[in-house]
């Protein structure tokens, strides 16, 4: 588990193909190497991935097929900077809410505006998870966990200050750019508990 939000940046050091998946190899040095040490869970741009090496201040994490296919992390190449978050440990702050890793979908950036001083993001989500994102709702985006403002049709917004568009990758999204998104965990347990039993 982890709490959106996000710790420190990384950058992509390498991406191989290994019998089919691709190994990423992300400079992780503003991460605490005891929190990478080998098997322990890093989210990535909001992708829970294992760590399986560590070699200097980088971390190795083998990403399948599916995780490629169903998140931004196909999308990344050496250079990209991304969203790094230890996992959740006991007797850490949660600070943003509960965030599993387990990307849903991946939206699209319509629309970004100045708004004050922070900047309102609009994104757009596949029909069947809108009853899932509600006004005044948590909902992460690639692993930064952000309130929702308004709902309408396939797309929300959120606004974020200026402090979260410097620590994240947020800062640097453009217009139709793909971003990674977890409903929140809450929200998909009671529509499960509050939907008809099968027969």
């Amino acid at each position: 588990m982890f709490t959106g939000i996000i710790i420190a940046t990384g950058r992509v050091l390498s991406i191989e193909a290994r019998g089919g998946d691709v190994e990423l190899a992300i400079d992780a040095a503003a991460l605490d190497a005891a929190r990478m040490t080998l098997g322990d869970s890093v989210s990535v741009q909001g992708c829970c991935l294992t760590v399986t090496r560590r070699v200097g201040t980088a971390f190795h994490a083998d990403v399948s097929r599916e995780t490629l296919s169903k998140t931004t992390l196909g999308n990344l190449h050496p250079g990209s900077k991304v969203n790094l978050e230890p996992s959740l440990r006991a007797g850490d702050a949660l600070g943003g809410h509960l965030v599993s890793g387990h990307v849903d979908a991946v939206g699209r950036l319509t629309c970004a505006t100045q708004d004050a001083r922070s900047w309102r993001l609009e994104f757009e989500l596949p029909a069947a998870l809108m009853r899932f994102v509600a006004a005044k709702g948590s909902i992460c985006i690639d692993g930064v966990s952000l309130t929702v403002n308004q709902v309408g049709g396939r797309r929300f917004d959120v606004n974020i200050i200026p402090h979260t568009r410097e620590v994240t990758t947020l800062g640097d999204l453009v217009v139709d750019a793909g971003v990674n998104v977890e409903i929140d965990t809450i929200a998909r347990y009671l529509e499960r508990l509050l939907s008809k039993p099968e027969e």
